[in-house]
């Protein structure tokens, strides 16, 4: 026996309004999304404050020069996996100024940030480590990590920047008032960076955390 049902007009006016509405909030959910995303480019553009990405980078003080290379360059979501940690981090960074660029980290939580930093680092130099512990004549040099919010250049760019360096060049820094040869002009602002550094790891050596590469 088959039965006939017939809609509720009611029933089915609320079906497609609920259909109508979920699909338009989406859609404007979207083009908000890629609007907020274009300003927030834009704006970061215009006041040259990339703080959203954190670079790693070696600083080497040799034969009267310094050079800066970087290891890595990646988005503080892909380094400092917690949400909080995320915002402290952007929290300190906007806290760091030209004539101090190291970031103010409380220091309960010096260690769990640079932490994150260190772990990132190792995985780019593992293959060295394993080479060490299978017997082969590498070198272990000790660096120090540490967090800083530089702001360089003509243009004033501010960068969240993990750096390492030498631990016995941090110790002793050599350029507390000479100017090492530079690559580029605006390296020396590197320099005063570096003589913060210094001056901040005989004080509060916590922090920077400490990492060994095999060469």
């Amino acid at each position: 026996m088959l039965f006939a049902f017939e809609a509720d007009p009611e029933v089915t006016r609320r079906v497609i309004s609920g259909i109508v509405i979920f699909f338009g909030t989406s859609v404007l959910s979207f083009v908000a999304g890629r609007w907020w995303g274009k300003y927030q480019a834009r704006r970061q553009w215009r006041n040259k404050q990339f703080l959203g990405r954190i670079i790693v980078s070696l600083n080497s003080l040799t034969d009267g020069w310094l050079k800066i290379r970087t290891i890595f360059e990646r988005s503080l979501e892909e380094v400092f996996l917690n949400s909080v940690a995320i915002e402290k981090v952007r929290s300190a960074s906007l806290r760091a100024t030209l004539d101090n660029p190291l970031l103010p980290i409380d220091k309960e939580d010096r260690w769990y940030l640079l932490n994150f930093v260190l772990n990132a680092v190792a995985e780019r130099f593992s293959n060295g480590l394993m080479r060490y512990d299978a017997g082969q004549p590498l070198k272990p040099i000790t660096y120090l990590l540490f967090l800083t919010c530089e702001v360089v250049g003509e243009d004033r760019i501010r960068k969240v920047r993990a750096m390492m360096l030498r631990k016995d060049l941090l110790e002793d820094f050599p350029y507390w008032d000479a100017m090492p040869k530079l690559e580029q002009a605006w390296h020396g602002d590197r320099i005063v960076t570096l003589r913060r550094a210094a001056e901040l790891y005989k004080k509060e050596p916590d922090n920077f955390l400490p990492i060994e590469i095999y060469i």
